[in-house]
């Protein structure tokens, strides 16, 4: 939840006006509860949304998730009505099945670090070839997984591409 990523991708949403809900999964930080392999975190993700959800009815809900973040929360993003778009960064393609995206038409956008420990170039180019459209690739190069010293590329690329699929009314433009 503090974690620098998290944070500028945080910022980049609430910039633009987009309710933001950053939380620990069980076990993470000073959560309750234990560790479950992604299996009990989806709960966790599926409160977020329906507390989310009950806030702000009348909104469409993006969902971001970084590293094991982006992993479970896709994986609940892509089957929840209420999520519209969705945020993977830094996802750890090496070692996750991610299959599930093969599946998922919502747009997507996934923005990786050319040099992440966690999820190869090669294998997250070979990912987001058999992606259903929308989609969106960005490699931020010379990046590893945490993206230190690069995050001023991840909030860019997160701003493109809400320009793109959520243009700013003029006034929030001029807020902003």
């Amino acid at each position: 939840m503090h974690n620098k990523v998290v944070y500028q991708a945080a910022k980049a949403l609430h910039r633009r006006g987009i309710p933001v809900l950053r939380f620990n999964f069980r076990g993470a930080g000073q959560s309750e509860g234990e560790h479950d392999r992604g299996i009990g975190e989806q709960d966790d993700v599926r409160a977020a949304l329906d507390y989310l959800a009950a806030e702000f009815p009348r909104t469409p809900i993006l969902l971001a998730g970084f590293s094991f973040g982006s992993v479970v929360g896709l994986r609940v993003g892509c089957a929840d009505q209420r999520v519209s778009d969705l945020i993977g960064l830094g996802i750890p393609v090496d070692h996750s099945d991610v299959s599930y995206l093969r599946d998922c038409a919502k747009p997507k956008l996934i923005i990786q670090g050319g040099n992440d420990q966690f999820g190869s170039l090669l294998n997250v180019e070979a990912l987001f070839a058999t992606l259903p459209e929308p989609k969106r690739l960005v490699i931020v190069e010379g990046a590893e997984h945490f993206f230190a010293g690069q995050l001023d590329k991840v909030r860019s690329s997160i701003d493109a591409w809400l320009d793109q699929r959520h243009p700013r009314t003029p006034a929030a433009a001029e807020d902003s």
